[in-house]
This record gives structure tokens, C-alpha cells and sequence, in this order.
């Protein structure tokens, strides 16, 4: 067995966590790399250990995307509902994951690309979410939604979230939307402070497709808004463009030590002890 680890050093700052964990697999003799980036694991990784909070997890999820190395969390962050194992625990958690005590999540990743203008652009996939909000100005912006094809509504609001969900628990969760069971099977459409009274979340079919447009603004105005992909790829976007999103073929395996529920987490990360 070989284990990848991957640290935010801002999160773990002198690598203390780091080599605490790097010490424990010498004295068990399994052999590890210390990585700076997914992207550089080799072929023969066992299991990834990420080291940081939920936007190192997403990052490591998009470098790994088509590779599907089986991942786990090591919560440095705050709430961490994608890092699963707490400091204290670690040891703990590596004897787990040693002896194969654990099971796997299929997590689904949506994909995206962005058309108009006589560009072509594509989107890494993403874990949580695909955004998109306005970019520079504080006006609204108005967007038209578009599902298999056919005009689902407009929105006037600072954006847009795109959600699978695993992500129901990030951006979409802060925007008012719905929180998902993260093995589910479908994709959450969340507007970002709407400007209107009836506006709500739509859930759809993971093989549905999501077209979102940027139209002419009030009076025609040009219109200037941004895509992004887990809070990480920014893609400029302007009035005539259109981003398709999609699930992905690729998924991400995240590994579940922990014999809770995903409520009774919910519970737990969300402080309630009533």
C-alpha cells in the first residue's frame, strides 16, 4: 500500500500535522509521497490524504478528475463537510485506512463549456459547483436558463449556482439552496440574491443539461459576467455567450471512515447539540 499526501502549508503551517502523519507511517513501514499538486501523483498511489479544508479537498478532486485515486480529508479548515477526519483522530483514521476498514463514495462532477463570440472554452470539471455572477459592477445581471434546450425562466440576480450534491453544502447552501444527500444522483440550479419574490432552487436529473445565457442588459447594455469553476477557474463571459454544464464522466471516490450518517453529520458540523 502507497499513500499520497498533499498539504495546504497555510493550513499546516511548519508541516507540523504533516509530519506527525509522515511519522506514523514510518513506524506502520507503508511507504508515501509527499506531493505538492494531484497532478503530479504517480500511477501507483493507494490513497490520497489531503491536508487542509474543503477548497483543498475540491482542488486535489479537479487535478485527480480522470485519475479517480480514492481521497480523504484531513480537516485544517472549519466546518470541513467534504474533510472528513479531525486532528485528533488521525491515527485513528490510518489504521482504517491500513486495513481497508472504510468504504468508498462515488461522488458525481459536472463539466462545462462556454460558446458565443467565436470562442470555445472548457470547463475543468468540478465537484462542488459551477458558478455564474457578475463580474466588476455591482448591477444586477440577467440571465436566461435553458434546460434539454428549452427557456426554463429568466434570472435578475448577482448570479447563479450550478450544484451537484456534494456541493449542496458549499456556495448553494450559503445562497439559500437545498441541502442534498451527497450520494444522490442530480444537479441543483440556486440563484444568488435574486431580484424577485418567487425565486427558488430547481432540482433536476443528472442527466439533465443546464444552458445558462448572458442576454442584452436594461436598455441593451453589454453585459460582463464571470464563470467559475469550485471557486478556483474564473472564465471572463459576455453578453451572447453561453455556458453548457453537464454531468461529468468522471467522478471523485472519497472514502468514508465514519459509521454516521450523512444527517447526523449535518447535525454535528452545523453545531446543533440540542
Amino acid at each position: 500500500m502507497k499513500f499520497a499526501i498533499i498539504t495546504n502549508e497555510l493550513k499546516d503551517p511548519g508541516l507540523e500535522i504533516t509530519n506527525r502523519i509522515t511519522s506514523l507511517l514510518d513506524k506502520k513501514g507503508i511507504s508515501y509521497k509527499l506531493l505538492k499538486k494531484a497532478e503530479d501523483f504517480q500511477a501507483d498511489i493507494d490513497i490520497m490524504m489531503v491536508l487542509g479544508g474543503d477548497g483543498t479537498m475540491l482542488q486535489a478532486a479537479r487535478e485527480n478528475a480522470g485519475k479517480n485515486i480514492p481521497m480523504i480529508g484531513i480537516n485544517l479548515g472549519t466546518l470541513g463537510f467534504l474533510s472528513e477526519v479531525e486532528i485528533e483522530n488521525i491515527e485513528e483514521a490510518i489504521d482504517k485506512l491500513i486495513n481497508k476498514e472504510y468504504e468508498e463514495e462515488q461522488r458525481m462532477m459536472l463539466c462545462g463549456e462556454i460558446t458565443g463570440n467565436g470562442k470555445r472554452t472548457v470547463i475543468s470539471p468540478a465537484l462542488n459547483d459551477i458558478s455564474i455572477t457578475r463580474s466588476g459592477s455591482l448591477q444586477i445581471i440577467s440571465l436566461n436558463i435553458f434546460v434539454n434546450g428549452k427557456l426554463l425562466c429568466n434570472f435578475n440576480a448577482d448570479g447563479i449556482i450550478i450544484s451537484t450534491p456534494t456541493g449542496s453544502t458549499g456556495y448553494n447552501m450559503s445562497a439559500g439552496g437545498p441541502i442534498v444527500e451527497p450520494g444522490a444522483d442530480l444537479i441543483l440550479i440556486t440563484p444568488i440574491c435574486a431580484h424577485t419574490l418567487n425565486a427558488r432552487s430547481i432540482v433536476l436529473r443528472s442527466d439533465d443539461i443546464v444552458e445558462v445565457e448572458v442576454p442584452a442588459g436594461r436598455l441593451g447594455r453589454s453585459q460582463t459576467v464571470e464563470a467559475n469553476s469550485d471557486g478556483n477557474e474564473r472564465i471572463a463571459m459576455e453578453t451572447g455567450d453561453r455556458i453548457r454544464i453537464y454531468k461529468a464522466k468522471e467522478t471523485t471516490t472519497i472514502l468514508k471512515l465514519s459509521k454516521m450518517c450523512f444527517l447526523e453529520i449535518l447535525h454535528k458540523k452545523m453545531g446543533d447539540t440540542k
